[in-house]
């Protein structure tokens, strides 16, 4: 990891945060739900599903929590209207996980039923390791309700083949999960998570065998080449309709490659967050990737104005997502 970018994320927060957001609004819809509504419109319009974001978690008061479960009801509402290729995905600890797990689950359960209304559907993300156990309890218990709620397996995660097997039991009990595969973006330690490169890119091919062999419907999410081709590659040799499975990318991220996979004839979809919680969102994922925090700071020193969509790179020539750092390497 390049030493100026580590040094680099210490000093983010000093960073204007004018600055800051020019190189989010590349992977945020914008602060406002008719953001997200435009950006899906969009997408809609270029043969590309979404799922919407109300960006936020680990709120610390119930009153929070409660905003954070009308305003997902909202982006329903919005969906229907406009009748959006798009479901909804949320975070336990937005919805007060943290503070109460039974409150959580209420407010989880009112969200469902109104996506149930609108025959949509809502996707539980994973978080960090603290809340794994917690999240896949709530979801197996929506879940015998509600056929219309999925969940996130994170391939980082040393403990997922087990979690693996434990959805795909379920999955023959209930009728077919939906489950997103992706590789993880919090910092885990060693002992919980692996580091490496190939590791995680052994262990992803390794869970998406698991889980399509076991009959889940799985979200294929990320945007690292070498799994993409291993993703065409398994659906190919199994045979695999267009119903049992999606690529599913981030807003802003490898947007010529979101094209071929449309063009290739495979369902895809994009994961497009919006809200006042822009800053913190984006301050993570620059924490996270630090030669992203480098591009920040050099752009403080550049003497020109930012007057494009595309932020400048230190020597003046704008770079498109397709070259930045983290492109070849998933969030997901």
């Amino acid at each position: 990891m390049d030493v100026l970018n580590t040094t680099v994320v210490s000093l983010l927060p000093l960073v204007p945060r004018r600055i800051v957001r020019i190189f989010a609004l590349r992977y945020i819809a914008g602060e406002n739900l008719a953001d997200a509504v435009r950006v899906v419109y969009e997408l809609n319009q270029n043969g590309m599903a979404a799922t919407i974001d109300v960006l936020g978690e680990d709120v610390t008061e119930k009153a929070r929590a409660v905003a954070a479960r009308e305003a997902a009801k909202e982006v329903l509402h919005a969906i229907a209207a406009e009748q959006l290729d798009s479901n909804l995905s949320i975070k336990l600890t937005q919805f007060g996980l943290k503070l109460d797990k039974s409150f959580c689950l209420d407010n989880v359960h009112e969200v469902l039923a109104v996506a149930s209304q609108y025959s949509n559907f809502v996707r539980i993300d994973m978080e960090d390791h603290t809340c794994t156990d917690d999240t896949l309890e709530i979801f197996e218990v929506l879940r015998k309700e509600f056929s219309n709620v999925g969940v996130v397996i994170q391939a980082y995660l040393r403990r997922s083949e087990s979690d693996v097997q434990r959805l795909v039991t379920l999955s023959r009990a209930l009728g077919r999960l939906n489950v997103r595969l992706c590789k993880g973006i919090y910092v885990e330690p060693q002992e919980i998570a692996f580091k490496k490169h190939d590791e995680i890119n052994t262990n992803f091919k390794r869970l998406l065998r698991l889980l399509i062999d076991g009959g889940c419907y799985v979200g294929i999410a990320t945007h690292d080449s070498e799994l993409i081709d291993d993703a065409y590659g398994l659906i190919n040799d199994r045979g695999l309709k267009r119903d049992a499975y999606e690529f599913q990318m981030l807003l802003g991220v490898r947007p010529e490659l979101r094209k071929k996979i449309v063009a290739d004839g495979h369902r895809l979809r994009v994961y497009v967050p919006f809200g006042q919680e822009w800053y913190r969102y984006s301050m993570r994922r620059f924490k996270e990737n630090p030669q992203i925090a480098g591009y920040v700071f050099k752009s403080l020193f550049h003497r020109n104005t930012f007057l494009g969509v595309n932020p400048p790179s230190a020597d003046g020539i704008n770079f498109s997502v397709n070259e930045l750092p983290f492109a070849h390497h998933s969030f997901y």
